[in-house]
């Protein structure tokens, strides 16, 4: 039996949008060659001056001391991602997502870099720290406990250019930036914008994605500027579930895309008040609604209301923002210095629609469809000090700069319970609602201060030491220290190295979070660590996570435009925090139970589990970046760019639980080593003539391998024996084509994964109701298929 198709939605023709920027497209001059031009982030930058991981303010990313990647604006838009995050999966192979995460963590964007957690990076907006989402990935696989930044919340159109820091930085920037830094620049023109539309779909015809993006500059005064943006991306539905082994037909929907809307907007000001010193501020807002199906019931669950059975919606409707607003000089007695203060939250709110209380039905004869979970919301309020100059110290060949800094930030998590009939009884059916007993309001203040200090010894060599001291009123204290050399054979040659020492504070969601997720057949329940229930299943206080990280680089020009860069890498995590404890059976029943959640009848499986530190890891690898212009003389330009990631995690040893069972099991072992790919190549080039310009890039992913639960079998819900599949390395193919009709309007087409890869099918016994044919705990290549767009684009 055929997959049945979607609805298709009412489409803006793309060709209608195009023939109206076309009516009002004036052939006025243009910059360069703005409107066409195609220099890959690799090829360009070794060459840009960047501010992250480091305080000097004239740097190159090819003189830095650790490795950084530069995507510029028309990188991303390449890409042909409307998300940033897809974007950045597109450009740099250290850089890897989930296909599917569950329930509630499928509406909000992760990303991983160097096979970590997303919560070993660090997010900054110009610099500054950007709050987290209020939402957890609760459920098992590589990003079980992530709270990381939403990316996808900052509008692509306020986005000058992105620095990525691949090194740990926490001396520098504080807790969470193990693997790196992620520094969004926003834009900052007094004049000009942009307007660009974008439309596509699968292959399949579903997930179709509609975008509108627009922004400005608008002078302040003589030398100010105010940079606006907007932003909307709507997202249908995909459906990649195999048939139901229940029914024989594809009614379960679960596998797929969940349903997108979403509206943002970006501001960007900066303002002289006098010769030496500037007021700016920076905002964005943002708007997302979204569903995700959950698994599909049978009529014989509730045929009063749904005699055809019916498939419950899981529902986000989140509210995000953050501003900064600072005054920075450039000589205070010869320190440039800025203050800044700083508020983000992020307000999460889950519902469910078609969906029903079985329990409140058999005690009342009635209950909703719809229903209203729970209520998350986190808030970050920060304040920042910073001073630096450089001073001539006359016994070194060049200045020693000194920067030094202090923070205060306080972050807030609040739980709010769901109404009461999605948690009477059993609860609402796929997700109950949280009772008031797991509702709560929790917050911490931390104190940070750091001091760097940079010279050169030699003319050709340099280093750099930073230090920070943190506190966290429930975490403790911390130091730590980062050490960067970088040395200069030749003109065409330079090492680099950095060792570091690294700390993650528990968030305040791994420590309150508390849930229920029901399926068909099974339930799993996430305890707060600090709970009666979670102490009796041998739970502990969370404690900080530490490590330490290492990095040894080439940087090299063997030949005129050849610009290569090869960076070694260890990070080492001691008390890593993983959800774990797991029990199942009437132990899991009895901890549920006693922690005032109820469950439904007839369940085959239940377990409960906690977050924990379960494990100390060891993740090796290495960075290659290497860009080459060729000019062809009257054929035009290609910009080739190579890059990689070869990456291996393993864990080094396993903790145990206060009930002397070890913390993870094999599958929860797996999700932290082979659920990554261990390598991830990127080649290809950009081509352009003229009016023409087109980019392809073919990406192969690396092996990834699951251990799987049995859902058939003599050892089927087993928590100790599991099934071992492989998904095989697979290449995608991405290929753009763009024209450049004026000299302000381009329109463009092009294809992400071109000849419709998908991922290696999971063996029948490993599918739950035989729905789940793609491994959505492995983050290597989506399972959607190709998926085709148009583009155009108009800059004012």
């Amino acid at each position: 039996m055929n997959q049945p198709q979607p609805n298709r939605p009412r489409r803006l023709p793309l060709a209608l949008a195009i023939s109206l920027l076309y009516a009002v497209s004036p052939a006025w001059a243009v910059d360069g060659d703005d409107a066409i031009s195609a220099t890959p982030a690799a090829a360009g930058a070794i060459q840009d001056v960047v501010v992250t991981g480091t305080r000097d303010t004239q740097r190159s990313a090819g003189e830095s001391l650790s490795p950084i990647d530069v995507i510029s604006a028309k990188d991303l838009q390449r890409t042909g991602q409307t998300d940033l995050r897809d974007a950045l999966v597109k450009l740099l192979p250290s850089v890897n997502r989930l296909a599917q995460t569950g329930d509630a963590a499928n509406l909000t964007s992760a990303l991983t870099l160097r096979g970590l957690s997303p919560n070993h990076v660090l997010l900054l907006v110009n610099g500054k720290r950007r709050h987290t989402s209020a939402n957890i990935t609760a459920d098992a696989g590589s990003q079980q406990g992530a709270t990381p930044v939403d990316i996808d919340l900052i509008p692509v159109s306020a986005v000058d250019h992105i620095e990525v820091l691949r090194d740990g930085a926490a001396a520098q920037y504080g807790s969470d930036a193990i693997a790196g830094v992620i520094n969004i620049i926003l834009k900052n023109g007094s004049n000009g914008g942009s307007l660009t539309l974008t439309s596509g779909e699968y292959y399949k015809h579903d997930g179709f994605t509609l975008g509108g993006a627009t922004d400005a500059g608008i002078a302040l005064g003589e030398d100010g500027f105010l940079h606006l943006s907007a932003e909307y991306r709507r997202h249908e539905h995909s459906f990649r579930s195999g048939p139901d082994e229940r029914t024989g037909t594809y009614a379960n929907k679960t596998l797929g895309d969940p349903t997108i809307r979403r509206e943002s907007f970006g501001a960007n000001a900066g303002i002289n008040i006098s010769k030496d010193v500037e007021a700016y501020a920076f905002a964005t807002v943002a708007h997302r609604t979204g569903g995700s199906y959950q698994n599909y019931r049978l009529p014989s669950k509730l045929p009063q209301i749904f005699p055809n059975g019916f498939t419950p919606v899981e529902t986000s409707n989140e509210t995000d923002g953050g501003v900064t607003a600072g005054i920075k000089g450039s000589d205070l007695a010869g320190w440039r210095w800025d203050l800044s203060v700083n508020y983000g939250t992020d307000n999460v709110k889950i519902g469910m629609t078609d969906s029903a209380n079985t329990d409140l039905y058999a005690a009342t004869g009635a209950t909703p469809t719809s229903f209203r979970l729970s209520q998350f919301q986190n808030t970050q309020e920060a304040v920042n000090g910073d001073i630096a100059r450089s001073f001539d110290t006359g016994a070194l060949p060049g200045p020693l700069s000194v920067a030094l800094g202090t923070e205060f930030r306080r972050e807030t998590y609040e739980i709010g319970a769901g109404d009461t009939a999605s948690y009477y009884g059993s609860g609402a059916q796929a997700l109950p609602g949280l009772s008031p007993v797991s509702a709560g309001k929790h917050s911490r203040n931390i104190g940070a201060a750091y001091a760097d200090f940079s010279t050169k010894f030699t003319k050709e060599w340099e280093g750099e030491l930073a230090g920070r001291y943190e506190h966290y009123s429930d975490a403790g204290s911390t130091r730590n220290a980062k050490l960067s050399t970088r040395y200069e054979f030749t003109p065409r040659v330079a090492l680099r190295a950095t060792a570091s020492t690294g700390f993650r504070a528990p968030s305040l969601a791994q420590e309150y979070y508390t849930s229920l997720a029901v399926s068909p057949t099974t339930a799993g329940g996430q305890l707060a660590v600090n709970s009666d229930a979670a102490r009796k299943l041998g739970a502990a206080p969370l404690q900080p996570e530490k490590s330490r990280s290492y990095n040894l680089g080439l940087v090299a020009e063997p030949v005129d435009n050849l610009h290569v860069t090869v960076d070694a890498y260890r990070i080492d995590i001691r008390d890593r925090i993983v959800q774990g404890g797991t029990y199942s059976g009437q132990v899991a029943i009895d901890a549920l139970t006693g922690a005032g959640i109820s469950l439904p009848t007839g369940l085959s499986s239940v377990s409960a589990s906690y977050f924990a530190n379960g494990v100390d890891t060891r993740t090796q690898g290495v960075d290659l970046v290497l860009g080459y212009p060729t000019n062809l003389g009257n054929a035009g330009r290609i910009d080739w760019d190579v890059s990689a990631n070869i990456n291996n995690s393993k864990v080094t040893k396993v903790g145990f639980d206060g009930n002397g069972k070890t913390l993870l099991n094999a599958q929860q072992i797996g999700y932290l080593t082979t659920a990554t790919p261990k390598n991830k190549l990127i080649v290809g080039g950009a081509w352009t003539l003229d009016q023409w310009s087109v980019s392809l890039h073919a990406t192969r992913y690396g092996k990834t391998a699951t251990e799987s639960t049995f859902y058939s079998g003599p050892n089927i819900y087993s928590t100790s024996v599991f099934g071992h599949i492989e998904n095989a390395p697979k290449t995608l193919t991405d290929l753009e084509v763009r024209y450049a009709v004026t000299k302000k309007l381009q329109i463009a087409g092009g294809a992400n994964n071109l000849f419709n890869v998908y991922p290696t099918k999971v063996p029948a016994i490993n599918r739950y109701l035989g729905v789940y044919q793609y491994d959505t705990a492995a983050a290597q290549i989506p399972f959607n298929g190709g998926y085709y767009y148009l583009r155009a684009s108009y800059k004012f």
